[in-house]
C-alpha cells in the first residue's frame, strides 16, 4: 500500500490530542509551537512504518543464500575495513557511507568529544538515569526491547554493552571510518536489522499496534536521547552548558546516528530543534504499562551485579541508591510511582552532590588550565564506571545468543 494508505499504528495519539498550548516563554526560546503541524504529525506517524533500508537490504541479501558466511563477510567488512574482493551487495551498502552528510564538522564533532570526557560520570548518571529510565515510561518502543529480552534478561551485560558503544563514539576520532565508533555503530546497526526482520516476521508482533519494530521514530527518539535529554539533564544537575557546547553535542550525535541509520530529514543541528522534534516523538508512545515497569526494575537492579576491586557488596548498594535517587531527581515521584517505584524517599544522593558536582564542574571548566586536566579525570571515571560494568567479562558489544531474534 502507498504511504497516503497507510495506517497509523494506534500506538500514537491522535492528531487532536497531540495539540497542546506552548507556554509563551518556550515559544519564545523555540521560535515556533511545541506542537506538530499537521504535515509534521503525518511525517512523524508514516515513519513509524519505515526501517534502515541500505542495512535491511544488506541482510535480506544476507538470508538469500549461505546466511552465516555472508554475515560474516560483512562483519568482516565492517571489523576491518578492507572491502577487497567484497561482494557487490557489501560494496553497495558502504557507498551509502563514502559521502558524510555536506554539513559535517570533524572538528565539532571533536569538540562534542572533548566535552563529554568533561563530564565524568555526571553523563553516566543522566543518560542512564533519566534517558534510559524515563524511556521507559514510553512504551511504544519497549515492545522491541521486551521481546528481544534486551534489557529484562542479562540487564547488567546489556546495559554495559550500550555504554561500550557510547564509549567507542566518544573517543577521539572514533566516528572516522574504521574509528571504534564507526565499527561498533555499524555492528550495533548490522544487529538492529537483524531483530527487525526477526520480529517483523514474528506471528505475535502487533504491527497494527506498532508499525515497523525499531523504526526510524524509534531509532530517532533514541538518538535524541544522547543529545537533547543529555543537555537537559547537565542543567538539571547545575553544571552549565554553553551555546558552543550545545551545539557539538548535537553534532556528534547527528552524524553518529547518520552512521546508525538515521535517515538525514531526521537530523538536527541546534538543541532547539532536536527539542521540538523530541517532544513530536513522544507522540507515537504509548503510556506506561507492565513493559515499562518490567524494564524500570530490571534497570534499577542493574548495579547490584557489578564488580567493584574492593568492598563490593556495600559498593553494590551505595551504587543502586546513588542511581534510584537521581532518576527519583530526574523524573520526580509521580512518574517512579508510574515505573513501579513506591515509598522512595527522598532522592538524597542528589540533594548532596549535585551542587558541590556543579561547583566543581565550572571550577574546573572555566578556570585558565584546568580543562584538560578536567576531561582527562572525566574520561577515566567513565571508563572506570564501564569496567564496573562489565567485571571480569571482554568489553564488546551485542553478540546475540539462540533466543535473540538477531541470533543465526
Amino acid at each position: 500500500m502507498n504511504q497516503a494508505e497507510t495506517p497509523i499504528p494506534t500506538r500514537a495519539r491522535p492528531f487532536e490530542k497531540a495539540q497542546k498550548p506552548t507556554p509563551a516563554w518556550l515559544k519564545a526560546i523555540l521560535g515556533r509551537e511545541l506542537s506538530p503541524s499537521r504535515s509534521e504529525y503525518q511525517a512523524v506517524t508514516q515513519a513509524l512504518w519505515d526501517g534502515d533500508k541500505p542495512m535491511d537490504d544488506l541482510v535480506a541479501w544476507m538470508f538469500e543464500a549461505d546466511t552465516r558466511q555472508r554475515k560474516h563477510q560483512v562483519q568482516q567488512a565492517i571489523r576491518q575495513g578492507n572491502l577487497h574482493q567484497a561482494p557487490a551487495a557489501i560494496e553497495g551498502f558502504f557507498a551509502t557511507l563514502q559521502q558524510p552528510p555536506s554539513w559535517i564538522d570533524f572538528d565539532l564533532v571533536e569538540e562534542g568529544v572533548r566535552f563529554t570526557h568533561g563530564l565524568g560520570i555526571a553523563a553516566g548518571y543522566v543518560l542512564r538515569d533519566l534517558a534510559l529510565m524515563g524511556g521507559y515510561l514510553l512504551s511504544g518502543f519497549n515492545q522491541s526491547l521486551v521481546m528481544t529480552g534486551a534489557l529484562n534478561k542479562g540487564t547488567a551485560q546489556r546495559v554495559a554493552e550500550t555504554g561500550k558503544w557510547w564509549i567507542d563514539c566518544t573517543e577521539p576520532g572514533g566516528l572516522q571510518p574504521v574509528g571504534p565508533g564507526y565499527r561498533t555503530t555499524l555492528e550495533v546497526r548490522l544487529v538492529h536489522a537483524l531483530v527487525r526482520r526477526g520480529l517483523d516476521r514474528r506471528p505475535d508482533w502487533d504491527h497494527g499496534r506498532w508499525g515497523l519494530p525499531l523504526s526510524q521514530i524509534d531509532m530517532v527518539a533514541t538518538y535524541l536521547g544522547f543529545s537533547v535529554v543529555m543537555l537537559v539533564g547537565l542543567r538539571k544537575l547545575g553544571m552549565p552548558v554553553l551555546p558552543r557546547e550545545s551545539k557539538a553535542v548535537i553534532h556528534l550525535w547527528s552524524y553518529a546516528c547518520w552512521l546508525m541509520g538515521v535517515e538525514e530529514k531526521w537530523l538536527v543541528q541546534s538543541e532547539s530543534d532536536g527539542f521540538v522534534l523530541l517532544n513530536h516523538t513522544y507522540m507515537t508512545q504509548s503510556k506506561p504499562d507492565a513493559t515499562s515497569r518490567e524494564l524500570a526494575l530490571a534497570l534499577a537492579r542493574e548495579p547490584l551485579a557489578r564488580r567493584f576491586p574492593n568492598l563490593q557488596s556495600l559498593r553494590r548498594r551505595l551504587s543502586y541508591h546513588q542511581h534510584l535517587g537521581m532518576s527519583h531527581y530526574f523524573l520526580g515521584q509521580s512518574k517512579m510511582q508510574e515505573l513501579g517505584f513506591e515509598e522512595l524517599g527522598l532522592p538524597w544522593y542528589p540533594l548532596v552532590s549535585n551542587v558541590p558536582r556543579a561547583l566543581g564542574y565550572s571550577a574546573r571548566h572555566f578556570v585558565p588550565g584546568l580543562r584538560q586536566h578536567q576531561q582527562r579525570n572525566g574520561r577515566k571515571a567513565q571508563l572506570a564506571m564501564l569496567a564496573s560494568m562489565f567485571g571480569e567479562q571482554d568489553h564488546t558489544i551485542i553478540n546475540p545468543d539462540s533466543d535473540h531474534p538477531a541470533h543465526l
